[in-house]
């Protein structure tokens, strides 16, 4: 995982979103992906009795359900100070072992890049 706080104007869009989702919906996390295409996929935190999915989890999930064949980047807002594992996987399982994970605190500042 690196630092770097240099975003190009898609990487900002992206985490914009995911601020947005996070704040909107009042949940724990937001996140947004996007694909091979340009097309972006916003979700936050679910979390139901029978259903628990992070919101990097549900953007992947909504993204794969829309058609998409890979992913060119991923951001999640979040308290926490690293994605989780589970998160990397589904970010990587789609789009690769190169696709970045931008994580970035509630004020929407990166914190990491992984």
């Amino acid at each position: 995982m690196t630092q770097s706080t240099e975003l190009d104007p898609e990487d900002r869009k992206i985490i914009t979103l995911a601020r947005s989702a996070r704040a909107r919906n009042g949940v724990a996390e937001g996140a947004a992906v996007r694909d091979e295409t340009g097309r972006t996929y916003v979700a936050g935190t679910v979390e139901l009795a029978s259903l628990k999915l992070s919101a990097l989890q549900t953007a992947v999930a909504m993204a794969v359900a829309s058609g998409a064949k890979s992913l060119e980047a991923a951001a999640v807002v979040t308290e926490a100070s690293r994605p989780a594992e589970a998160d990397l996987s589904a970010v990587r399982d789609l789009g690769g072992p190169e696709t970045p994970v931008l994580l970035a605190g509630p004020d929407g500042e990166l914190r990491t890049r992984a």
